[in-house]
């Protein structure tokens, strides 16, 4: 099989999954027409083009959604900028771009290619912060203290200029000690003390949520590798510093966000994790460390085990993560209806709160280049800087979140499916071989187990009785099919 027919496997998945793998005419070029859009200037769009704003984000990235910029305050405090690209200035609400990029919902990340949410002369151009761009975005503002609570933000319209594109891996490597600097810290004053300012705003606003049970996980997903246009090798994607850097500045500044939202008496949409219907199978795991956790469902405890682990099993702790997470099950997207007259805008009461993030109010907002939820949420959040009404009532919010929900749950089979493909095609000649693997799936539709070399799922078919999520275990490859998705085990 060559990539075209990954290719054609895709596009199948993504039909069958109820998820539009092209373009309508109208779409593409309504986003052509974006080109010739004035850009929006009034005295309420601050212009902070002067700034030292950067982005960091994987090498071959084109739809840039955000930047930052800090300066120093005293007692170790901080002023940190997030700047989120203004998607919603050039897609007009129930337009054809807004319709594709309401159906599907997400950008879907595929091992034969990436299915774009909003067309590319949009994400990829007119849309994108890049480097050396003036750009209008949607800044939160936040006032990091010391100890990385959050005690002042507020959100306005700006004008922006990336002055520096980084890469997750240059930073990394940098801030390790384990590579020269970026090229950018010499050619652009300043950038090296946002760096080493960001690094450290990172780790309090981290420290934070950890004294609060947010849970340090380290799970890999697999990167398709390619020489000259063929499928070679499922490799690992690590995280690294410069990748938990941003994480941590993005949920800041989604919890900001949704902060913001309740403050002005909006609704809202919410990005919410329910405490684990699985926490039995993982007391039982922490059990077999010889680490008692509670009988209910607590944060605090499981991460504190999750940490001990991660210093006394280095090489396992990825392992340990995945069934941790497979066990912690998805989030899923709620409205937040807005507060009553004269009630706290507190939400974390409503019961939306993120279990794995240790956060009460937290609206996905920093990514509407790639993720409908986050558009929606600009447009509540420039309706709200203007004294507008809300442009969605919570009856729509509603319905929004639950397709959202169920269109990310599609999105992520396809995306497991193309892969299993590409795995089933590099595996074609190794039936028979024994491998080590993880069990990652144990239910009535079937066992699956993830093996690391190469990096992939698959389904245990013989002898999968008594296994259970976080278990390892030996198994034989009885068979695959490319164009099935195939790729069966039995326990050796």
């Amino acid at each position: 099989m060559n990539p075209i027919n990954l290719h054609q496997i895709a596009v199948e998945a993504m039909r069958a999954r109820g998820l539009l793998p092209a373009f309508a005419p109208q779409a593409l070029q309504e986003a052509e027409d974006a080109r010739q859009t004035s850009p929006e200037r009034n005295s309420a769009i601050r212009d902070l083009r002067h700034l030292t704003w950067f982005s960091i984000d994987n090498d071959d990235t084109r739809d840039l959604d955000q930047l930052s910029v800090a300066e120093p305050l005293p007692a170790g405090a901080a002023r940190l900028l997030v700047a989120v690209a203004d998607v919603d200035t050039l897609v007009r609400p129930g337009g054809a771009v807004d319709g594709h990029a309401g159906a599907n919902t997400t950008s879907v990340y595929t091992a034969a290619g990436v299915f774009p949410m909003l067309p590319e002369a949009l994400s990829n151009d007119l849309t994108s912060l890049h480097e050396g761009q003036e750009r209008l975005a949607v800044v939160v503002d936040m006032q990091v203290e010391a100890d990385g609570t959050v005690s002042a933000s507020g959100v306005y319209r700006a004008l922006v200029l990336n002055r520096a594109k980084l890469t997750y891996d240059g930073v990394s490597a940098w801030l390790d000690g384990v590579a020269p600097p970026p090229p950018q810290i010499a050619s652009v004053p300043g950038l090296e003390d946002q760096l080493r300012l960001h690094d450290a705003l990172a780790g309090q606003l981290r420290q934070w949520r950890q004294t609060r049970g947010a849970l340090n996980v380290n799970t890999v997903s697999a990167r398709p590798v390619f020489e000259d246009g063929q499928l070679v090798d499922l490799r690992a994607d690590n995280k690294n510093r410069a990748k938990d850097l941003i994480a941590d500045l993005m949920i800041a500044a989604n919890g900001a966000t949704a902060r913001y939202l309740a403050d002005k008496g909006f609704p809202s949409l919410r990005r919410l994790l329910q405490a684990p219907r699985r926490w039995d199978r993982i007391a039982l795991l922490a059990a077999s460390h010889g680490v008692q956790l509670p009988a209910t469902p607590d944060a605090l405890a499981l991460d504190r085990f999750l940490n001990a682990r991660r210093l006394a099993d280095p090489a396992g702790f990825a392992d340990l993560s995945l069934a941790v997470v497979k066990l912690l099950g998805s989030g899923e997207y709620a409205a937040a209806p807005a507060a009553a007259d004269g009630a706290p805008a507190v939400t974390g009461t409503l019961g939306l709160g993120h279990f794995g993030l240790a956060v009460n109010d937290y609206a996905h907002s920093t990514a509407p280049n790639r993720r409908f939820p986050d558009l929606v949420t600009q447009r509540l959040l420039k309706a709200a800087i203007a004294g507008e009404a809300p442009p969605y009532s919570a009856g729509q919010l509603s319905e929004i979140a639950q397709h959202c929900t169920l269109q990310e749950d599609n999105a992520s089979k396809v995306e497991r499916q193309v892969l299993k493909a590409a795995g089933a095609w590099l595996l074609h000649g190794r039936i028979g071989e024994v491998f080590d693997a993880i069990v990652t799936g144990a239910a009535p539709k079937g066992t699956f187990v993830r093996i690391s070399s190469p990096l992939l799922e698959g389904r245990v078919v013989r002898g999968f009785d008594g296994l259970d999520v976080g278990d390892t275990a030996r198994v034989r490859l009885l068979a695959v099919d490319a164009e099935k998705s195939f790729i069966d085990f039995e326990r050796a």
